[in-house]
């Protein structure tokens, strides 16, 4: 340190100094002159490096910035800047604050690093200063309600690591200039409503490992550049309006861990490319369009994985049994497909597997009564063609058998078995009508229909019938992510507007996959369904709060046709907890119907909570609109009466009621076709 001083801190100098004015000087003078300096010495410097380190200041023009910043997001009450912001030990940078600010003050001037603001449902757009703080590495500002578009600016910040601006309300394209940010690691504009394509600037991102662009909005092909992103662990890109084939170069990203790629408009097959992907822990696709089927033979040696979902994604072929080997696997989902085959022997020792869901394939023989093994949870293998039994007491399993040929105490009931295609059914006291409030206790409305209690707990895969045989209701999933445990009824105690029958709709059944109501013993005919909804869930304050921009969307299906896609409760009913009855016609041939709400991997995951997503129903009402009964029986009644008009009223009225025959024979209803304003699904 005395380098730094060497005019006045010369010690030969002030050595001879003394001795100049001090002749007798001895050698144990110097000695002890030389400890008194060196202490003095000591002292000067501490002062000096503490002075130095006092003064050190925040960038004026960060400082600058950042003031205005917090005026524009009316941010005072919660951080009031009064002094410098890099000050030692400040509260607003702590790991738990909110809004948080850190800086780094390594050099002799202080500059901002972190800057998180983070659901605090700030509003407007991104302020231009925020570009002046060029230090930054770590900028949070998810789950706000921030409009307008993402700022080209953005691309100045190129020392960022961490960028989100997930579940906001942004709009516009995705800025080319994010391509600057080459030392990015963390990168999320999920939940937003962008639009148009991903730029192919992204390509220069070659450090990035996390990139969450979920139900972000945006569209066409997945640029081929991406295929540089080879540091990704990362890829949730599920709810978005991409086209063209699943990328083949998905396949090189041998670091991820976690991919999510549901509910867009990608073709298939998918590529067996990924069969390189040795290190996926979590891999979840669906709902691939398209003609080319799939198969599973890439999952040879994806041995990590412990989340395997690859719902409607036109899989053909067998099951490989090599599955049940791998020791971290949990969930798996392979239903809504075209495999064949029986379900592998050697599932009986899959010791790890919890949920396992095989719904509506072609699996064929007999279901082992091995596979339900002490450690399952759920097992879903309905609408497949199955023989076998179900053990008496599964009381550690939810089990949904339904459209089986299974042996299963749940399924004793002859009206559930018309559910087989190639079952012939009639009833000797049909019904007409029922109603069902979903979810709820036995309710009577304003018009005094009588809505049946649906109050039973569900599990993850499960079927109930109601004590009155006239329905059965059926789900089939797992909220993986929820926080609240495994619900599949939503609640709520506020009122629910434009209807009379408020309590009707405070509840409702929910589905993370699949949900299922069946009308049994009807008579043949045309009937008209009512399907109640409210939005319970999710809020419409989206100009508020973060936690209105939530999006829900389902299928439903009647008898097997798409009557509603992309169906939006809260679009529809023009806003949260309003009621909203929609209507439609079907025929009933053989005395079942079914109603299908299913979920097409499509809206937000997680607002306002984990696990939000998924059909959901409160109420239905179904009526007889007109019947049409077996034609022999018709036509013996039509005997009767033209028997009994011949001989009350003699002969001479013979021709009449023949003419009377013959008009009504030409008035005979035809079979009605369902209308559907969608295409049927394959």
């Amino acid at each position: 340190m005395l380098l730094l001083f060497p005019k006045i801190f010369n010690i030969p100098y002030l050595l001879l100094a003394c001795q100049e004015f001090q002749p007798s000087f001895n050698l144990n003078t110097v000695r002890v002159f030389d400890l008194e300096m060196g202490f003095l010495i000591f002292s000067v410097v501490v002062i000096w490096v503490l002075g130095t380190v006092s003064a050190q200041t925040t960038d004026p023009l960060e400082v600058d910035a950042l003031n205005k910043i917090i005026d524009h997001w009316n941010l005072r009450g919660k951080l009031n800047l009064t002094a410098d912001p890099c000050i030692k030990n400040a509260t607003w940078a702590s790991e738990t604050a909110n809004p948080r600010i850190v800086c780094d003050c390594s050099g002799t001037v202080c500059h901002i690093t972190h800057l998180k603001i983070y659901a605090l449902d700030i509003s407007g757009e991104i302020p231009q200063e925020l570009f002046l703080l060029t230090e930054l590495m770590d900028l949070n500002l998810n789950q706000n309600v921030l409009n307008g578009s993402i700022p080209p600016a953005i691309g100045k910040l190129s020392k960022m690591q961490y960028l989100a601006l997930g579940i906001n309300n942004f709009s516009g394209p995705v800025p080319a200039d994010l391509g600057n940010l080459t030392k990015l690691l963390s990168l999320s504009f999920g939940s937003n409503n962008l639009q148009g394509s991903l730029p192919s600037e992204m390509r220069n991102l070659t450090s990035l490992q996390q990139l969450y662009i979920d139900s972000s909005g945006v569209s066409g092909p997945i640029p081929q550049e991406f295929s540089n992103l080879k540091s990704l662990q990362t890829l949730w890109a599920s709810d978005n309006g991409f086209t063209g084939k699943l990328p083949e170069f998905l396949g090189t990203f041998t670091e991820l861990k976690n991919l999510r790629l549901e509910g867009t408009n990608l073709e298939g097959p998918i590529p067996s490319s990924f069969s390189a992907l040795t290190k996926l822990e979590d891999l979840r696709i669906g709902d691939l369009v398209g003609t080319t089927d799939s198969s599973l033979d890439f999952l040879e040696n994806l041995t990590s994985l412990s989340i395997l979902s690859l719902r409607n994604c036109r899989i053909g072929g067998q099951i490989p049994g090599r599955l049940s080997t791998f020791s971290s696997l949990k969930i798996m989902d392979l239903s809504f497909n075209k495999l064949t085959g029986q379900i592998p022997a050697s599932f009986k020792d899959f010791s790890s597997l919890q949920y396992l869901y095989l719904g509506s394939n072609s699996l064929s023989g007999d279901l082992h009564s091995g596979i339900i093994a002490s450690t399952l949870v759920a097992l879903d293998v309905s609408f497949n063609p199955l023989t076998g039994n179900v053990p008496l007491d599964p009381n550690h399993v939810s089990i949904n058998t339904v459209g089986t040929s299974i042996n299963d105490v749940k399924l004793n009931n002859d009206k559930l078995h018309c559910l087989q295609r190639s079952t012939k059914c009639r009833d000797r006291y049909p019904s007409t009508s029922f109603s069902i409030n979903s979810g709820g206790p036995e309710q009577v409305s304003a018009d005094d229909t009588k809505f049946d209690n649906d109050s039973e707990m569900l599990g993850a895969a499960s079927l109930y019938t109601n004590n009155n045989n006239k329905w059965a209701v059926s789900s089939s999933g797992i909220f993986i992510s929820n926080p609240q445990g495994p619900r599949y009824i939503a609640q709520t105690d506020s009122q629910i507007t434009s209807t009379l029958d408020s309590e009707l709709y405070k509840t409702a059944r929910i589905s993370p996959s699949s949900l299922r109501y069946y009308g049994l013993g009807l008579e043949n005919g045309v009937y008209e369904i009512e399907l109640h909804f409210a939005e319970i869930q999710m809020d419409d304050n989206s100009a508020v709060s973060w936690k209105g921009l939530g999006r829900r969307l389902f299928d439903v299906y009647i008898q097997g046709e798409k009557v509603a896609q992309d169906f939006n409760i809260l679009i529809e009913a023009g806003g949260s907890k309003r009621a909203l009855i929609k209507t439609f016609e079907t025929n009933i041939t053989n005395t079942v119907m079914d109603i299908h709400l299913m979920w097409n991997g499509k809206g937000t995951c997680c607002i306002p909570v984990q696990s939000t997503y998924g059909p959901l129903v409160s109420a239905i009402h179904v009526s007889q609109v007109s019947s049409y009964g077996d034609s022999s029986k018709s036509n013996k009644k039509r005997i009767g009466v033209i028997l009994g008009v011949v001989f009350g009223c003699g002969g001479g009225l013979l021709i009449i009621c023949s003419v009377v025959y013959l008009w009504w024979r030409k008035k005979e209803p035809e079979h009605m076709k369902i209308h559907s304003e969608f295409p049927r699904k394959d």
